[in-house]
C-alpha cells in the first residue's frame, strides 16, 4: 500500500515558484503517480501525472510549460516544480499513486491530505 504525503506548499507572490515534493512508502515505483489541485468552490482537475519509471508525463494544458512533474524511486518521492505561477494556480495540490498514468482522478487508488498553495497578485 503506499501512502502519499504532500509538502512545500505556501504562499508565493505571481510570477515566483514553488516546488512540492510527495513522498510515498515503499513499493512507490509500483505506481505511477500524479498531482490534482482544487480551488475553493471549484472540481478536483488533473495537473500532471507520471508514469512508474518516469519516461512517460502528462500535464494539463493550463499548466503546460510552466511545471514540471519528475520522480525519484529510490527515495520513493515525487516533485512538481511550479514556475511562472499565477493567482488562478492558487488550490489545494493532491498527490496520488495508481496503477496507469491517467488524466481521471478514478484511475488512482491512493490520496494525499493535500497541500495549500496561494499566488497573490
Amino acid at each position: 500500500q503506499v501512502q502519499p504525503v504532500e509538502s512545500g506548499g505556501g504562499l508565493v507572490q505571481a510570477g515566483g515558484s514553488l516546488k512540492l515534493s510527495c513522498a510515498a512508502s515503499r513499493r512507490f515505483s509500483l505506481y505511477a503517480m500524479g498531482w490534482f489541485r482544487q480551488a475553493p468552490g471549484k472540481e478536483r482537475e488533473f495537473v500532471a501525472t507520471i508514469n512508474w519509471n518516469g519516461e512517460s508525463k502528462y500535464y494539463a494544458d493550463a499548466v503546460k510549460d510552466r511545471f514540471t512533474i519528475s520522480r525519484d524511486n529510490p527515495k520513493n518521492m515525487m516533485y512538481l516544480q511550479m514556475n511562472s505561477l499565477k493567482p488562478e494556480d492558487t488550490a489545494v495540490y493532491y498527490c496520488a499513486a495508481g496503477r496507469i498514468a491517467g488524466r481521471e482522478a478514478s484511475v488512482y487508488t491512493y490520496w494525499g491530505q493535500g497541500t495549500q498553495v496561494t499566488v497573490s497578485s
